[in-house]
């Protein structure tokens, strides 16, 4: 009986490729978006910085001065004791958190919210960052770690700085069983074969060795076991010079 595709044992909804509840132990996020911080501004202090399980960037535990404790992604550079600021008034200062229409051009920033208010969505793995480009009177212009640009709301908010951990990836794993526990911690899928390397019988790219190129695009109508490769491609082959 032929083995299944990666995708489809990942479709049945096994144990073995769901997210572990540890990655979501520590849950790091900006304070709800009140009218204090529409008008003014908050001070806190960061009290701790802790690792959590599944993440490579270090999260600091902030004390604000309502006595609201909250947890977000430290910026490089983040100590205990350190002071700082979140709303519309927060001063342009590492590890400040305010809108993005307050943020000058320029400006290392991370921890980006999608919508006002959802308490940071995304430039938050470790050693990202992204920088405002430009604004005009409703949205404003950033450049995401991929170099991709992308309009925000000026009510979003964000930290300034890079978030810390940059350097987690450099670090060799030197033996399959680091990169084993590795990839474990995050619930990803290691070892992956390539599917050149199989039999024919176990993947439909497989079977007459290596280097024998076989024919990739499937069409969009496909069955999900047989949608593997270039799904639908616009166009094939290599482009004419000019």
């Amino acid at each position: 009986m032929p083995k299944r595709l990666i995708q489809q044992r990942r479709g049945k909804g096994s144990p073995t490729f769901k997210a572990p509840s540890h990655k979501f132990s520590v849950i790091s996020k900006y304070r709800t978006y009140d009218d204090t911080e529409k008008t003014s501004k908050l001070s806190g202090t960061v009290v701790d910085l802790v690792h959590v399980r599944g993440k490579n960037a270090p999260v600091a535990v902030v004390k604000y001065e309502t006595g609201e404790i909250m947890n977000v992604i430290a910026h490089e550079g983040m100590f205990v004791g350190q002071k700082v600021e979140i709303g519309h008034d927060a001063s342009i200062a590492k590890g400040n958190i305010l809108p993005l229409g307050r943020v000058p051009e320029g400006t290392e920033i991370s921890n980006i919210e999608l919508i006002p208010g959802d308490g940071g969505k995304i430039v938050k793995s470790a050693g990202n960052k992204a920088t405002v480009v430009s604004r005009d009177d409703k949205k404003v212009m950033i450049m995401l770690p991929s170099r991709k640009l992308k309009k925000f709301d000026l009510k979003s908010r964000a930290m300034v700085g890079i978030i810390a951990g940059g350097g987690a990836t450099e670090k060799p794993l030197l033996k399959a069983g680091k990169s084993y526990h590795a990839m474990k911690n995050k619930a990803k899928v290691w070892p992956v074969v390539a599917g050149t390397a199989m039999n024919a019988i176990n993947h439909p790219h497989g079977g007459g060795g290596r280097k024998k190129k076989k024919r990739k695009t499937v069409s969009r109508h496909s069955p999900p076991g047989t949608k593997v490769g270039s799904i639908a491609p616009k166009r094939t082959g290599r482009k004419k010079k000019k």
